[in-house]
C-alpha cells in the first residue's frame, strides 16, 4: 500500500552549550491513508520531537532538522513558513499531551477552536460557532452550546483534553498526530475518544499517528508499531507481529512492564533496569546495552562497540529490528513470553 506520509532519515538536533542533543537521529517510517501507526517508547526517546517536526513546529527555534518528510508527495521541510502554516491544522493536525499549556487562558474555548476553523474556511463567525458546538458535542462535552463560552480554567483536565481533540479534528485533517490523547481521561471517556478517532478514520480515510505509553491502546488501534529508543527506531513492523514476535530486548522490556490483570496480586512487574540515556552523550554501540539483560548472549563486545543496523527480523521482511542477538525469537519464547500479560497478545490477534 502506497504511503501517504513518508519520513526518511529524519534528524532533529538541538545545539546547546554542552554539545548537540540528538533528539531524533535517522528516523524513517511510512504511513498509508486510513491506517494507524503506534509510536511507543519511554519519555525522552524522541516520539514527540519527531512528530513536532512533521508539523513544522521546530521552525524559528535553534533546532537543526534534516532529512525528508513527504505528505502526499510534498516535502514539508522544503515548504515556506506560509505554505506550512496553511497545511498545519487543515491537512495535518496534532492533539497535544498537555491541554493546560496548549490552550490560551485569556480566550474562551469556543473562540480558540473557532479560530482554527476560520483560518482555513471562509465562513461567518456564526457558522464557525455552529461547527464548534458540533465538535464539542461529538467529543463528549455536555451542554456544548453553553460551555463553549467558558475559559480553560473552568474545564476539568479531561474536558480540556477533549476540547483539544475537538480543535485538532475540526478541519477533518488527512493526518492526525495524537500525542497521548487519553492521558487525563477516565476509562469510559478514553474509549469514547478512541472510538471518535476510529470514526474519523473510517469517514475520511484519515492517517493517524498515535503516541502512547499504553500498549493496550496500541494493540487495539494500531496497524503498525514503531518502537523508539534514544532517538532511533529499534523495532518497526505490523502491530500483531511486534506483539507476538518481538525481537528487540527493549520491546520485551516494555511488554514485560505491562501489568497482567489475570496474575496473582502478589506478582511483581518486571521493569527495565536503569534509566534512559542522555541524548547529549549516548552510550557507544547499541544505546540500550547498559540496561540490556541479554547482552551476554552476544559474542564479543559488539553491543558496546557497534550500533546495530535496522534489519529484517526472522519472520517477516516488513518487521525490522535493531539488535545483535542471533536468535531473539528463541530467547523471547523461553524467557519472556511466559511472563507477559496475555491480554496484549489477545487484543492484537
Amino acid at each position: 500500500m502506497e504511503a501517504f506520509l513518508t519520513v526518511d532519515d529524519l534528524k532533529v538536533h538541538f545545539p546547546t552549550v554542552d554539545g548537540v542533543v540528538k533528539a531524533t537521529d535517522g528516523l524513517s517510517f511510512g504511513l498509508a491513508r486510513g491506517k494507524t501507526l503506534g509510536i511507543v517508547g519511554e519519555s525522552g526517546s524522541g516520539k514527540s520531537v519527531s512528530s513536532s517536526a512533521i508539523l513544522g513546529l521546530h521552525r524559528g527555534t535553534n533546532a537543526v532538522v534534516s532529512g525528508e518528510i513527504r505528505l502526499d508527495g510534498n516535502n514539508l521541510l522544503a515548504l515556506s513558513d506560509e505554505e506550512m502554516r496553511m497545511r498545519r491544522g487543515k491537512e495535518v493536525a496534532m492533539i497535544f499531551q498537555d491541554p493546560l499549556s496548549s490552550l490560551h487562558p485569556y480566550f474562551t474555548i469556543g473562540n480558540q477552536i473557532a479560530e482554527a476553523y476560520l483560518v482555513h474556511h471562509k465562513v461567518s463567525k456564526s457558522a464557525a460557532r455552529t461547527r464548534v458546538v458540533e465538535m464539542l458535542d461529538r467529543v463528549g462535552i455536555p451542554q456544548a452550546d453553553r460551555r463553549l463560552n467558558d475559559y480553560p480554567h473552568q474545564f476539568s483536565g479531561g474536558m480540556r483534553q477533549r476540547a483539544m481533540i475537538a480543535m485538532a479534528l475540526i478541519n477533518d485533517p488527512s493526518l492526525v498526530i495524537a500525542d497521548e490523547p487519553t492521558t487525563a481521561l477516565d476509562v469510559t471517556v478514553q474509549a469514547q475518544i478512541l472510538d471518535l478517532l476510529q470514526d474519523l478514520q473510517r469517514d475520511f480515510n484519515t492517517a493517524i499517528i498515535l503516541i502512547t505509553h499504553d500498549l493496550g491502546v496500541v494493540a487495539e488501534m494500531a496497524d503498525d508499531v514503531l518502537v523508539m529508543y534514544a532517538g532511533r527506531a529499534v523495532e518497526y513492523g505490523p502491530c500483531k507481529e511486534i506483539l507476538t514476535h518481538p525481537e528487540m530486548p527493549y520491546t520485551w522490556g516494555l511488554l514485560s512492564s505491562a501489568p497482567d490483570l489475570t496474575a496473582s496480586t502478589s506478582g511483581r512487574l518486571l521493569p527495565i533496569p536503569g534509566t534512559p540515556p542522555s541524548l547529549l552523550n549516548p552510550p557507544s554501540g547499541c544505546p540500550f546495552h547498559p540496561r540490556c539483560t541479554h547482552r551476554d548472549k552476544v559474542p564479543g563486545d559488539l553491543c558496546r562497540t557497534t550500533l546495530p543496523e535496522l534489519l529484517p527480523g526472522h519472520h517477516r521482511e516488513d518487521h525490522t529490528k535493531r539488535c545483535h542477538l542471533a536468535d531473539p525469537d528463541t530467547v523471547f519464547r523461553t524467557e519472556i513470553l511466559p511472563n507477559l500479560a496475555p491480554e496484549l497478545v489477545e487484543e492484537s490477534s
